[in-house]
């Protein structure tokens, strides 16, 4: 029988953009779309000391947030669309880029949370 906390460490990145269990990289992070289960189903880390809080969101509007705005003001200097399609190009783009990289950068986030050992209410002493 083999122990399952002896294993090859998982690269922090391909957990979380995989949405994957930070320590064996095999079980689902998630059981719904942002939800995690109470452990994994492979290894059976507790999952229940992890929180990426806002993190994800933050990283996301920032990054997302620049890119949407670059790419608005090359479109309005080159072709001066009306206002309704930026609207029309620019809205629907930003609420599905959002959800689309909700999921892997909360998993990124859990994900170093765990290789890093980070822990609330913790310092270095």
């Amino acid at each position: 029988m083999t122990d399952p906390f002896l294993h090859t460490p998982v690269s922090p990145f391909k957990a979380g953009l995989g949405c994957l269990c930070p320590r064996c990289g095999e079980g689902k992070l998630f059981k719904g779309y942002l939800t995690l289960p109470e452990k994994c189903s492979k290894c059976g880390l507790d999952y229940s000391p992890f929180d990426s809080a806002d993190g994800p969101a933050v990283f996301i509007i920032l990054i997302l947030g620049f890119i949407i705005v670059a790419l608005a003001l090359i479109v309005e200097v080159k072709f001066s669309p009306p206002l309704w399609l930026h609207i029309l190009l620019w809205g629907p783009l930003t609420i599905f880029g959002s959800l689309a990289l909700l999921r892997p950068f909360k998993s990124l986030m859990i994900a170093l949370q765990y290789h890093f050992k980070a822990e609330e209410g913790k310092t270095g002493d």
